[in-house]
């Protein structure tokens, strides 16, 4: 079973947004055992969507279309669908109901004869109620194949294709299992795990695959399995990890679709009723925002402070002109002092502190481009590890919140 994702909009082309529509479109799909065949981005023009809905016929069985939906001129899409299935647009009471409820509870400004336009809709269209928009979803079928057309804004086409869209879909079409599991690794590169697992990737059955995802101090080994029989796929994939671990147990930190690996850190701080905080300076405050980024993060995350420039490392943290000086801001003594000062300053337990030259330039601490040096502080202890990670700006700061994470999920194991 195949799919094609038509993302409309000159904006995805110019590189104004990021099509992130596709990415979600694309997850969901996989999950009910739907392939995606091609994704394409396409101009606001009739006949650029034409072509491409023509196309894309021709590849796959279902085309799901994004964009161009909106009460605007330049949102053709209706318009165009109505022209490859020689139709026409008629009022909706369903549509136009939606729209004037959610105007009545949600809207200030009256509704206008463009917004109630919104609920015109092909005569050989199945309307697909938008609860958080006025631009309804669209599904037509012609000749075994299913054409379904939404809106643009992520979390309204979002709660069409979980309501409306992905429901549907799996009435309608007989499909294949899909099933993925992603071990999570940090600390080895991706050339020496591929070593290291040679025999054991060379060994898995025909059904499973096997792909190496590595980004940033870590590799997600993403292993997928396609059949019939789940409980057969199932059991396969587990037996695999299981011989997995065995190989390479010592760098994997999880499971993708269990938790990341802040969350992992979290949980262990909770069980133990112990706290974290951070003190960041060249990642920005990037390993404070992860460990927010988990619900009931309040209950193991004391707090953070986010000490860039080197003055804000003495009247925030504390620390001494003299040992920056003598050592420079971008030393072990320094971020050692960081992580001692941020752990008595929000009263936690451990602490991660952070300093180093990301680029492009030397900065203050006179370091080569990419010299990050991380520090731990426990309750019993503080130390320090330096790290050259390159001269890419992005990279350094990303490898240096990995390694932060990887460091203290050492020290909570041990």
């Amino acid at each position: 079973m195949l799919a094609e994702i038509i993302t409309i909009g000159d904006e995805i082309l110019i590189g104004q947004i990021v099509d992130s529509n596709s990415a979600f479109i694309g997850r969901e799909l996989n999950k009910i055992g739907v392939d995606v065949y091609q994704i394409t981005s396409i101009s606001d023009d009739k006949q650029h969507i034409l072509n491409a809905m023509y196309e894309a016929s021709n590849r796959v069985d279902i085309i799901l279309i994004t964009g161009g939906l909106g009460p605007t001129k330049d949102d053709i899409t209706k318009h165009t669908i109505c022209e490859y299935f020689n139709d026409t647009l008629v009022q909706n009471k369903d549509v136009l109901r939606n729209i004037e409820e959610l105007f009545k509870k949600y809207i200030s400004t009256p509704i206008s004869d463009i917004n109630r336009q919104q609920a015109l809709v092909p005569t050989k269209a199945k309307a697909l109620m938008n609860i958080y928009g006025t631009a309804p979803g669209m599904w037509i079928e012609k000749e075994n194949k299913v054409f379904v057309s939404m809106p643009g804004v992520p979390y309204e086409m979002k709660g069409l294709m979980k309501n409306e869209v992905l429901p549907r879909l799996q009435k309608r079409f007989d499909r294949p299992f899909i099933l993925h599991k992603t071990v999570l690794t940090y600390g080895v590169g991706e050339s020496a795990i591929a070593e290291k697992i040679e025999d054991w990737e060379d060994s898995l059955p025909s059904f499973i695959k096997l792909a190496y995802l590595p980004n940033l101090g870590k590799v997600r080994l993403r292993l997928s399995a396609r059949g019939n029989n789940k409980k057969l796929l199932e059991d396969a994939i587990e037996s695999n990890i299981r011989v997995l671990n065995k190989l390479i147990g010592d760098i994997i930190v999880g499971y993708e679709d269990d938790e990341t690996i802040e969350a992992r850190i979290g949980k262990l701080l909770m069980g133990r009723s112990k706290t974290v905080s951070v003190a960041e300076s060249c990642t920005g405050g990037m390993i404070a925002q992860s460990f927010t980024a988990n619900a009931g993060a309040s209950a193991y995350f004391n707090g953070g402070a986010v000490t860039y420039a080197t003055q804000s490392k003495v009247e925030v943290l504390g620390l001494d002109a003299g040992v920056i000086e003598k050592h420079t801001v971008t030393s072990s003594e320094v971020v050692e002092a960081m992580a001692v000062a941020v752990k008595e300053k929000f009263k936690s337990d451990y602490a991660i502190a952070t300093t180093g030259n990301a680029g492009p330039t030397k900065g203050d601490g006179m370091v080569d481009v990419g010299t990050v040096f991380i520090a731990i502080a426990t309750p019993e202890k503080v130390f320090s590890q330096k790290f050259v990670f390159g001269n890419s700006r992005e990279r350094t700061i990303g490898k240096a919140v990995a390694k932060s994470f990887e460091i203290l999920l050492k020290e909570l194991e041990q």
